[in-house]
């Protein structure tokens, strides 16, 4: 199974950004997903940007892989 996460991004430099998720910043490969611009959220796997999602997304997402990790239940409906 693949797990991709939420990251936002915060700079970009030719085919390369920084992103950030709860305050990690790491480098990905925007080859995939060229349109991608500062402050969109994307999906990351395996160092590549796969896809743009919206914010609301990203937090739904966030909170359902912490809950797999133990947290809360805190999304009832997707």
């Amino acid at each position: 199974m693949c797990l991709a996460f939420p990251a936002k991004v915060i700079s970009i430099d030719g085919a390369i950004a920084k992103v950030s998720r709860k305050g990690v910043e790491r480098a990905i490969s925007l080859m995939l997903l060229p349109n991608a611009k500062v402050g969109d959220f994307v999906l990351v796997h395996a160092g590549f940007a796969m896809d743009i999602v919206d914010e609301q997304q990203a937090d739904e997402t966030n909170a359902l892989l912490a809950e797999m990790n133990g947290a809360p239940r805190t999304v009832f409906s997707l």
